[in-house]
């Protein structure tokens, strides 16, 4: 039997570029070479896609690589894949069975370029375009999931058109909610743009930063609780990991210094927490996922406070893959090795029903 062949698209316009080459290459490496060709695609910070046949262990400087071959990925339906753009002029097709974007942050995780792969027929790991859409969306998913009744933070939204009424704002939120206050870009990933603020002056710079990510942000009443996680994965029927535990290095919040340079930061797998609290943080995650539409997989973040009573902080829709990262060492824990993780989700994305 011929070998499947997947494309591990890697890089990206975002913040979250350098995290998405670490992610690759252990996804790169996991994926079981007995079952499936890997094709790999980067995509350069200003945008410019590219077919990588180099060092895969690590992708650092990858855009350099002598013997890349620029390409698009095709919406046509008939095409299956990609067009490499040879440098004498002439077009190759290149079809691929399914399609990994290991992609975080924006154009990565917000549905644009998953809307892409649906256009295209081309099965793809991960949610849908409208999923993942909402799940960027700090505020849209504030406004699914609430309604569904899941607990999470109290908060108020601002748009950049209204930064003239940035007064009102601040007023508005120290009027409603409490310090200390969180401000997070709407659709950006890995703390980037998060700025925890205990006054009026730190809420200003907060807003100002915030918008240098995005053209809209939240304003959130800060939750004191011990910060869980869980991963999910599935379709129809997903499966719930157990609960593990971040502890930061920083005190303020778990930031991009703490998740990816400060070696001081810890996960705890399982949480040293009660088998309610547990199982009532695996709950809601399981309901947040279904709720908002979910698929393939996902990781669910939560805070743990007073009375075991789970606040959910955010779903990420393509959570790390790093040596530290939370998502394979929880599934790991529940004794589904790297390579059967990406078998599995290669097949959930192939069984997924597209219209």
């Amino acid at each position: 039997m011929a070998k499947k062949r997947v494309a591990v698209i890697f890089g990206g316009r975002s913040s979250e570029y350098d995290i998405s080459l670490i992610s690759a290459s252990h996804i790169i490496k996991s994926i079981p070479r007995d079952e499936y060709e890997v094709i790999c695609v980067g995509i350069t910070k200003q945008g410019h896609w590219m077919r990588y046949i180099g060092n895969t262990s690590d992708l650092k400087g990858w855009e350099l690589h002598p013997d890349n071959v620029p390409c698009i990925f095709s919406p046509d339906p008939l095409h299956k894949g990609f067009i490499l753009l040879e440098s004498d002029g002439s077009f190759d097709d290149l079809k691929v069975d399914c399609v990994f974007p290991v992609l975080h942050g924006k154009n990565g995780e917000d549905g644009t370029i998953q809307g892409l792969f649906q256009m295209s027929g081309v099965p793809f790991v991960g949610c849908d375009m409208i999923s993942s859409a909402n799940c960027m969306d700090k505020e849209m998913t504030h406004i699914i999931l609430g309604s569904k009744g899941i607990k999470m933070a109290e908060y108020i939204a601002m748009r950049y058109s209204d930064i003239d009424r940035i007064d009102e704002f601040i007023a508005q939120a120290e009027s409603r909610l409490k310090y200390p206050m969180f401000v997070k870009p709407c659709r950006a990933g890995s703390s980037v743009g998060v700025s925890r603020c205990e006054n009026t002056a730190q809420l200003r710079d907060g807003i100002m930063l915030a918008f240098l990510s995005d053209t809209k942000l939240l304003i959130e009443e800060g939750i004191i609780g011990r910060e869980c996680e869980c991963a999910v994965m599935g379709n129809e029927d997903p499966f719930v990991s157990q609960v593990g535990e971040i502890k930061s290095a920083n005190e303020g919040f778990y930031d991009y210094e703490s998740k990816y340079e400060n070696e001081s930061s810890q996960t705890v797998i399982p949480a040293d927490i009660s088998e309610t609290a547990a199982e009532r943080i695996r709950q809601q995650a399981l309901k947040a996922y279904t709720a908002i539409g979910c698929t393939g997989l996902a990781r669910c973040d939560f805070f743990l406070c007073e009375g075991d009573i789970p606040v959910l902080n955010e779903i990420n829709t393509m959570p790390g893959h790093t040596d530290i990262s939370m998502y394979p060492k929880l599934m790991e824990q529940a004794g589904i090795s790297p390579a059967e993780q990406e078998r599995r989700l290669i097949e959930l994305a192939e069984e997924r029903i597209s219209f």
